[in-house]
């Protein structure tokens, strides 16, 4: 039997999601695991998109060789395909800087950009698809003429879709580069402008910091776990989940270890920016569902502070540990699929209020059955 078949006693066969987390805490319980384990765990991470993470914590253990040899390709090619896009998000970035670069406004990287640039241990095994951007709202136009004279294009929008965007959204159309095929993200925001609680733009600029040698900035590290945990809690779609919650848990351990003060700061900037429900959340899975150690008095202040009570928590609880924890190569249960339907139904009522989203959705249906939408909501 594996030694990650189970739990503990008493507590039954671990699901392939669950061996995969098992397997990123310790890996050197995961290389002795036979060929059966390993088929299941490779499956679930190529699935969570966390294929290269696991070849990362393998090959920083120093156990390539304790791997099944049938393993080894499938981590080596991740790990190749993570260094390749690493690469590219640094060669794209110096792009971006030479197009934007007489523009005199604060451009800030956002997500796994930031992380590469940043050189934070959250990139480490990270897959990316796209390069995201925040800007001042107000220098949109100028930002945009300047990524079309250098070869980026949003190519045909829907005139609904493009006033969607520009109207309602944090973000623009995305850009595609005509030439290098990269996909490029411009945000103002972090939150649609038609939520509840949007942060006001410019403290997130204001105290980002310039990265060595570049124009080109990175948020204040409590803001990039603010984001990560605002990216994660309202958004809809939970094919990612697990990865975002792991990428908290890199970003707070590295945080909280190079600043003694760094969980008083992130209470007092959640505060500032008026969100500190996604940032309570984002520590209530770390402790429950990856058991990351954090002080009870953060919990407790942030549980305090958000506003959360008992029942709506329990019922989050069990939506997420779906979302978290179920696997997405197995029979999926009547269970998941309504956890994952309610997780994305409330991830648009957190993006519009309920006049605006009917409006839209019914909108999108109409011309999906009518004129074959190109883009979908």
């Amino acid at each position: 039997m594996s030694p990650l078949s189970h739990a503990g006693p008493g507590l039954g066969p671990l699901s392939a999601r669950q061996q995969l987390v098992q397997g990123l805490k310790q890996p050197e319980v995961l290389a002795r695991a036979g060929l059966s384990t390993w088929n299941a765990v490779l499956r679930e991470a190529r699935a969570a998109n966390l294929m290269a993470r696991l070849a990362h914590v393998i090959e920083e253990a120093g156990l390539q060789d304790s791997v099944p040899s049938p393993a080894r390709p499938h981590l080596l090619a991740a790990r190749r395909l993570s260094q390749h896009q690493h690469d590219a998000i640094r060669w794209e970035c110096h792009h971006l800087e030479h197009a934007l670069r007489d523009l005199q406004i604060p451009v800030v990287l956002l997500k796994g950009s930031a992380y590469v640039m940043g050189h934070l241990v959250a990139s480490r095994g990270r897959l990316f698809g796209d390069i995201d951007l925040l800007v001042p709202r107000q220098c949109l136009n100028q930002v945009e003429a300047a990524l079309r004279l250098h070869g980026w294009s949003a190519g045909a929008v829907d005139p609904y879709d493009d006033r969607y965007y520009r109207r309602w959204m944090h973000e623009l159309p995305p850009f595609v580069h005509l030439k290098r095929g990269t996909t490029l993200d411009v945000h103002h925001n972090i939150l649609p402008l038609t939520a509840a609680d949007v942060p006001e733009v410019q403290e997130l600029l204001d105290r980002s910091a310039e990265l060595p040698d570049s124009r080109l900035r990175i948020p204040l590290r409590e803001d990039i776990v603010i984001h990560s945990a605002v990216h994660l809690f309202h958004e809809g779609e939970t094919i990612h989940a697990l990865r975002d919650l792991l990428d908290l848990q890199a970003l707070c351990t590295e945080f909280a270890e190079a600043d003694p003060r760094f969980w008083d700061r992130l209470i007092e900037r959640a505060r500032r920016l008026h969100l500190v429900w996604p940032t309570y959340l984002a520590v209530r899975y770390l402790a429950c569902m990856l058991q990351m150690q954090i002080p009870s008095p953060v919990q407790t202040q942030l549980r305090k502070d958000s506003g959360m009570g008992s029942l709506r928590l329990a019922v989050l609880d069990r939506l997420y540990r779906h979302a978290f924890l179920d696997s997405r190569t197995g029979q999926t249960g009547r269970a998941d699929v309504l956890a994952r339907a309610a997780l994305y139904l409330r991830g648009h009522a957190l993006r519009m209020p309920p006049h605006l989203l009917a409006l839209h959705l019914a909108r999108k249906g109409l011309f999906r059955v009518f004129k074959s939408s190109s883009r979908s909501v």
